[in-house]
């Protein structure tokens, strides 16, 4: 019975036609050079991502600065409100840039695997990562946008509160 069975998996068409197909270095060349865009793609999100990241942690750490002088202090609640309320609006527009272009990152690194995965396979899979490209974009220019708007909340600087100024 053993026998049986490794004999047909000799006879397996399928394990030998994987080794066919990777053998092949013309075909891993045409893979690997349709694979640069998306790694290219997926390089340019990281330094995007290194960058938003800076400014997220300078944010953190501006509020965690002026919280812990509130503490030490013993200042009332009010005491630097609105700086603090433009830092926390700041910081969820820089987490939902961080998330939407880590969520494009994924996408991406999902299409240079099936870029890869497509060459060996029968399965015609193009459509899927046609898909995937534009989900890609999506997602980053989704991210991009929560950028944009941080850094012009950044550039306005804190808005005076209107009802302090009119007592």
């Amino acid at each position: 019975m053993l026998l049986e069975t490794l004999a047909a998996a000799v006879q397996t068409p399928f394990a030998f036609e994987i080794i066919e197909r990777t053998a092949s270095t013309p075909r891993v060349q045409q893979v690997v050079q349709l694979s640069l865009a998306p790694a290219f793609l997926l390089s340019g999100i990281g330094a995007i991502m290194n960058v938003i990241m800076s400014r997220m942690i300078w944010i953190a750490q501006r509020i965690e600065k002026i919280e812990d002088a509130r503490a030490r202090d013993q200042q009332p609640d009010d005491w630097r409100a609105p700086e603090l309320g433009w830092l926390k609006q700041r910081r969820k527009l820089a987490q939902g840039a961080i998330l939407f272009s880590t969520a494009s990152a994924v996408i991406i690194s999902l299409v240079i695997g099936l870029l890869f995965i497509s060459a060996y396979i029968t399965l015609q899979i193009g459509t899927v990562i046609a898909l995937l490209w534009v989900l890609t974009m999506v997602l980053l220019v989704t991210g991009l946008a929560f950028f944009l708007r941080e850094t012009r909340m950044a550039a306005r600087g804190v808005q005076p509160d209107k009802d302090a100024q009119q007592n």
